[in-house]
């Protein structure tokens, strides 16, 4: 009078299996569940029920235990109906104890039809890691099916996936579904003029280096911002099935495509929307969404200065730490981080045309809002002027293809050093082969940026990607003085 399904929990972004152990007892009827489930969950007992009767089954009416272990982990979401559903039958020996020998996840509806659920692409992974099919409702199919060595197949109600779990059906074959390898962004020869922020936007996309754009209103800021995922290399398809975990998680389904994620919150957003976080089990926010592509913060002055703190640490680390009572979570953030800004409250501060109406004392209060720790995390900070007319009138320069087969050339030097210029360490970058002029002229601008220890490092790492873009080894004068020039451009 037992027996055990698996399906799956997140934590986090990782898939952990869930042993759903179902035990039918003497005594008075009742249906009890265990194992840290949420409100949802507990509500599978009356789907469950109703979905085996409608079903044509009979309904073991004694006393039924469900345990989902492991306990400490929280469960969410009516994903577990399914396999509930199976134990409960096989439990009861109303069917053969073979349909427990699967991965199952999916909403019974009441008419025992199987609904969507969360979890699709976590049920794939773990069924490929235990070598067992993996039955789920068609949509959440889709997904599972991108994951290498997983044997999926869709189910459409709960006799379908008992005749499935069988073989005695072979169950519906996933829907096919296309992976992209390109997406429509704002092209680099749409932008006019510009030709230093554009160098920075290339040279940013080529080591992942973090970017901050200051300059007045219609300048082209935003514009450029959102050409850099246009001329980043695509995804790798462990990076995709990556960045596919990290939206799964967080209940968003992204195309199976190789693009790197763009993400632009607006700046009235909470910090669980940004970091992550929630009243429940925590999910991921802006920054994980964003992971191995682009977060552009736009109007960064006019994101509260609690929130901008906030992403210090995971910028600099790559990942998130989220911590509730009774539950701590990990997400993955190795996004590349992009921001704009005005350069005072009315934007005009330096212009050539207006003049800027901000006192003094509004200036200085606005620039605080951007703490210096905050600054210094940024590798390159570049001024956008405005645009005169001939440069308005103009056309604008090299296509985004063209920039992106250099900076995946440069990109694939970085592999061979084994990581991105963004991450590298004071150790690797102390062994690189530095010029004389090179290292003389970093010395002497300690002093006159105010540069700090990991301001020194940075600068180095923006050095070292223009070195990759010329494809040369040595870091010479002209890298080093063009990297000092991003730093203290803004």
């Amino acid at each position: 009078m037992f027996a055990a399904v698996t399906s799956i929990a997140l934590v986090g972004v990782e898939p952990r299996p869930v042993r759903v152990e179902v035990h039918v007892g003497g005594g008075k009827q009742s249906f009890q569940l265990v194992g840290l489930p949420d409100t949802a969950v507990r509500e599978a007992k009356e789907r469950v029920r109703s979905a085996v009767l409608s079903s044509g089954y009979r309904f073991p009416f004694r006393r039924l235990t469900v345990n989902l272990a492991p306990a400490e982990i929280p469960k969410a979401g009516s994903a577990y109906d399914l396999p509930i559903a199976l134990g409960v039958l096989a439990a009861c020996g109303a069917v053969p104890r073979g349909v427990t020998e699967v991965v199952a996840l999916g909403e019974l509806a009441l008419d025992g039809s199987v609904r969507q659920a969360r979890g699709g692409l976590g049920a794939g992974i773990v069924a490929a890691q235990l070598g067992l099919p993996c039955l789920l409702p068609r949509e959440s199919a889709a997904e599972a099916a991108l994951v290498a060595g997983a044997e999926v197949r869709a189910v459409r109600s709960l006799p379908h996936a008992v005749a499935t779990s069988l073989g005695e059906d072979p169950g519906e074959s996933p829907p096919e579904v296309a992976v992209q390898d390109t997406a429509v962004w704002v092209d680099l020869a749409q932008v006019r003029g510009q030709s230093v922020a554009r160098r920075a936007l290339e040279v940013a996309a080529a080591g992942g280096h973090h970017l901050l754009l200051v300059g007045p209103p219609g300048a082209g800021k935003t514009m450029l911002a959102r050409c850099l995922p246009g001329i980043l290399p695509p995804l790798t398809r462990g990076e995709a099935l990556e960045v596919a975990q990290a939206w799964a998680a967080a209940g968003r389904p992204r195309p199976s495509h190789l693009v790197p994620p763009f993400r632009s919150p607006h700046h009235s957003a909470t910090p669980a929307a940004i970091v992550g976080g929630g009243s429940g089990v925590p999910v991921p926010g802006e920054l994980t969404l964003a992971h191995r592509g682009v977060l552009f913060l736009d109007e960064l002055g006019e994101f509260p200065p609690y929130l901008l703190d906030t992403l210090r640490q995971p910028i600099e680390e790559g990942r998130v730490h989220i911590a509730r009572k009774g539950v701590s979570v990990t997400f993955p953030c190795a996004a590349q981080v992009a921001a704009a800004s005005n350069p005072c409250p009315c934007g005009y501060a330096g212009d050539r045309l207006v003049g800027c109406r901000c006192s003094a004392g509004a200036i200085d209060r606005y620039r605080r809002r951007l703490s210096g720790p905050l600054l210094d995390r940024f590798d390159m900070q570049v001024m956008v002027p405005r645009l005169d007319a001939d440069e308005l009138a103009g056309r604008g320069g090299e296509g985004s293809g063209k920039v992106r087969l250099r900076v995946m050339a440069a990109r694939r030097l970085q592999e061979q050093r084994g990581s991105l210029n963004r991450t590298l360490g004071r150790e690797c970058l102390d062994v690189m082969e530095w010029g004389a002029g090179a290292d003389a002229l970093l010395k002497s601008a300690v002093d006159r940026l105010g540069l700090s220890g990991r301001g020194w490092d940075r600068v180095r790492r923006v050095a070292r990607t223009i070195a990759d873009l010329d494809g040369e080894e040595r870091i010479t004068t002209d890298h080093m003085a063009e990297a000092l020039t991003f730093r203290m451009g803004a």
